[in-house]
């Protein structure tokens, strides 16, 4: 099992841009990547995982606003860990549980992955 505390992820409506008919990831996006790349980098130094795969992310929203829970914990997030070589795809993920926990101060989120077989 591995156990990331994450920060904040970005809503996936603001990750991607459109322009002249290419879609580019944002500057939020970009930074997004880059701080999941670096924590990343200072929990786990393994190996990118091979196996089939069940996450499960915990979102701390930074405040009580009404958020749709998909769009933090969903493909901005597992785009960021595929890109910092958790895995070596999230095509890999056959189980994927998203709750929404007490909000904290800047936010954050919690992702456990656990590997439920081979590849």
């Amino acid at each position: 099992m591995i156990e990331l505390t994450l920060p904040w992820p970005p809503s996936a409506n603001t990750v991607w841009r459109n322009l002249r008919g290419r879609t580019l990831l944002s500057k939020r996006g970009r930074e997004f990547r880059r701080l999941v790349g670096e924590m990343v980098g200072q929990q786990y130094d393994d190996a990118p995982l091979r196996g089939r795969l069940s996450v499960h992310v915990t979102l701390y929203p930074p405040d009580r606003r009404k958020r749709d829970i998909d769009n933090y914990g969903g493909k901005a997030l597992l785009d960021a860990l595929t890109h910092a070589q958790v895995w070596a795809d999230d095509e890999q993920i056959d189980r994927l549980t998203i709750i929404r926990g007490e909000s904290a101060k800047g936010g954050g989120c919690l992702v456990t992955i656990d590997e439920v077989g081979s590849a």
